[in-house]
């Protein structure tokens, strides 16, 4: 039962995620995820097989402390953006912004769990809550491509270094394989901090 808990959180976590690049996108004039059927809550069309059910059921059964998984990328039209120098990097930085904003509500709701009587069972799946979605955040803040922190960061960079960028972008789902098998634990201490300062408590 824990294990679906964590499975349906980290769902609907990537969902919103995903769900507010499309309306940053939308709110600078791209309509292409709305007129693809994806500025919805239904996970359905969102869910990518094995990002976000595969993957995460191997590494909760497998006793990982990192759990992260994915779902489809919302499309978007970089040219539509109003403002094309800044626009990727707002579209880009929505998705992780929509993950801190969860884990900060479901924060509040555990440290206030006492004064407005919370039961037992809401604050563990808000622990997870607040936990998978710290997690998606800073993972996604990872500057390797596909993740978002890479969009951030082509943004600021200036354009006689865009050969980074097409080089990182065509290795970049290697790169990024290897950084989850052998340096996720260098994300560990950011997490643990934003967790405390969220919920007031150590994990």
């Amino acid at each position: 039962m824990e294990t679906l808990f964590i499975i349906i959180v980290l769902i609907f976590s990537v969902v919103i995620h995903e769900v507010s690049h499309g309306f940053a996108a939308e709110a600078q004039g791209d309509p292409t995820a709305r007129l693809a059927g994806r500025l919805t809550l239904n996970p359905l069309p969102h869910l990518d097989i094995f990002g976000s059910l595969i993957l995460p059921g191997l590494l909760i059964l497998s006793g990982s402390p990192f759990v992260v998984g994915w779902a489809k990328p919302v499309p978007y039209n970089p040219y539509n953006l109003r403002n094309y120098k800044w626009g990727e990097m707002l579209v880009a930085a929505a998705g992780p912004a929509s993950n801190i904003l969860i884990g900060l509500v479901f924060g509040l709701l555990i440290r206030f769990s006492g004064t407005i009587g919370l039961p037992d069972s809401f604050v563990e799946i808000a622990i997870y809550a607040v936990l998978i979605n710290i997690v998606l955040a800073i993972f996604n803040m990872v500057p390797i491509p596909p993740l978002d922190g890479s969009k951030i960061l082509f943004s600021l960079l200036p354009a006689k270094y865009l050969y980074i960028r097409e080089n990182l972008e065509r290795y970049g789902f290697f790169i990024l394989i290897i950084f989850i098998v052998f340096f996720w634990r260098s994300l560990l201490p950011f997490i643990e901090i934003c967790f405390r300062l969220f919920t007031g408590m150590s994990f």
